[in-house]
């Protein structure tokens, strides 16, 4: 057992180096760039200027979004997915397999839930004890079932899904931006360095080796976000774009594809003008989204209501019903005499 606690405080504490490469690599490039390019390097002082604010806007925003998508927990089933104590009770006791799955099934009818398991099964989580919402999938990692999950992130040592896909993606582009305009304010000095206009220097080697390192990130980067792009337009996680989820009516992988400006609010929302900065914008909770199949008034859920307060909603219906039943009655009453 101590054995066991020993290698997972192991495993949680090597899987952070990733992240302390990256970081290590960006609080250079920072020193390289503000210190040895713009404040030794660099003589025209309004050109100095002018590359210190673009640069610390990108490093900004860059910062800014790979914090979010590290430090954003992963977002999991709520509890109405938990099965109750008697519910669970039921299904341990019970050894065949077939009724197993029939009590899966009458406990899932009251969910939104539309997706199976490739045996027709509805997807059922024996480790966390839950019935797993729409494109939810348990990470052996994070040791829970993670909303619309994505994919696992070792560079932001977190799960990406419903809670920071919009932070994912944002990373990616910043650290797109944060590249190119490194490499294309560098280049200049770059090539006066290589040909020996300027002399050589500390900053000589910061300044060749950050045009390089930027370069290197800008293309890896550069497919990497392409791909997201693409699912994201297909409205597809990285998951289901390798394995197509199962519907009632069979596998389906664009199943939960709504049209392009449909995909693209799921993930960034209404708002254009939120889109770019790292706060939560993302339409819905994470347990259910619109599917293909389903007609406009089943897929309303997402925008006009939420399943979780439905129940609420008919309590609150039939006492209001009881209160108009009496007043009726009253008015009647008094109409009599």
């Amino acid at each position: 057992m101590a054995l066991s606690r020993g290698l997972r405080f192991c495993a949680r504490v090597f899987s952070w180096i990733p992240v302390l490469i990256i970081t290590s690599v960006v609080l250079w490039s920072y020193y390289a760039y503000v210190f040895e390019l713009c404040l030794f390097t660099i003589k025209n002082t309004l050109e100095k200027v002018a590359y210190l604010v673009v640069f610390h806007v990108c490093f900004l925003m860059f910062s800014w979004t790979y914090w979010k998508s590290i430090f954003t927990p992963p977002a999991s089933p709520c509890k109405k997915f938990q099965l109750s104590y008697s519910d669970k009770e039921r299904y341990e006791m019970e050894e065949r397999p077939d009724v197993q799955k029939q009590i899966l099934v009458d406990i899932a009818k009251k969910l939104p839930i539309f997706t199976r398991a490739t045996s027709g099964a509805i997807r059922f989580c024996d480790r966390c004890q839950v019935l797993k919402p729409d494109r939810s999938h348990h990470c052996s990692v994070c040791e829970a079932c993670v909303l619309k999950m994505d994919h696992h992130c070792p560079w932001v040592n977190n799960c990406v899904g419903f809670s920071n896909y919009k932070f994912f993606l944002l990373f990616l582009s910043y650290s797109m931006v944060y590249c190119v305009f490194i490499a294309a304010s560098v280049f200049r000095y770059f090539i006066k360095f290589w040909v020996g206009d300027l002399p050589n220097g500390s900053a000589k080697f910061h300044v060749l080796f950050l045009m390089f390192v930027a370069l290197m990130f800008f293309v890896s980067l550069m497919f990497l976000f392409g791909y997201h792009c693409w699912l994201v337009a297909k409205n597809r996680s990285t998951l289901e774009a390798f394995s197509a989820p199962v519907f009632t009516t069979g596998p389906d992988r664009n199943g939960f594809n709504m049209g392009i400006k449909r995909n693209l609010q799921q993930v960034f929302g209404e708002d254009k003008r939120l889109w770019f900065i790292p706060v939560c914008t993302s339409q819905g909770d994470g347990h259910y989204f619109p599917v293909r199949s389903l007609n406009e008034s089943s897929t309303s859920l997402l925008a006009n209501e939420k399943w979780e307060e439905e129940d609420e909603e008919e309590s609150d219906d039939e006492n209001m019903g009881g209160e108009r039943d009496l007043s009726v009655t009253i008015e009647m009453g008094e109409e009599e005499e």
